[in-house]
């Protein structure tokens, strides 16, 4: 019986995933991370970093990280990449498992329980509510939560949001 703890496994995990399939063509050159905005002004993202310690099988580490969650989605990393790695997509998968195991940052879990009562992630503000006929805008229509909660309940995110709160 294989050990679920492997390198392997959680590399395999990885790029078994929509958007984790190109990860193993990483060669550690280290032209994403040249190329990645957010990794010139924090230490705290490197998106070079992540895939190797994917590749190195450090899940708990890359999944309870906060690091995860600074990509900006630009895709300068991906479309520089010179062995064709999905970079930014890769980071989608990332996130995805870590969201499925409850590692999730407050800020985003905030947003999915705002998005899912309100259908907004920001409430809109009584100002901006009044200001709007003064700019010639119309009143805001509602949200149409019922129809979100459908979608959200046929693709589980409901589910997974549910679970995220009890913890």
């Amino acid at each position: 019986m294989e050990n679920k703890t492997s390198p392997l496994n959680f590399s395999d995990e990885v790029t078994k995933r929509l958007g984790g399939e190109t990860m193993t063509l990483c060669y550690q050159c280290g032209t994403c991370a040249s190329s990645c905005p957010v990794a010139k002004i924090t230490p705290r993202f490197n998106p070079r970093e992540i895939i190797k310690l994917s590749l190195l099988g450090e899940r708990e580490e890359v999944l309870s990280s906060d690091s995860l969650w600074l990509c900006c989605s630009c895709y300068n990393c991906q479309e520089r990449c010179p062995q064709k790695v999905e970079i930014a997509d890769v980071i989608y998968a990332l996130r995805n498992i870590a969201f499925k195991k409850g590692h999730i940052p407050n800020i985003y879990s905030e947003f999915a329980s705002a998005l899912m009562s309100d259908g907004h992630i920001v409430k809109v503000s009584k100002f901006v509510e009044n200001k709007r006929p003064t700019l010639g805008l119309p009143p805001l229509p509602p949200s149409g939560v019922e129809a979100l909660r459908k979608i959200l309940a046929a693709t589980g995110f409901d589910k997974l949001q549910k679970k995220e709160e009890s913890q």
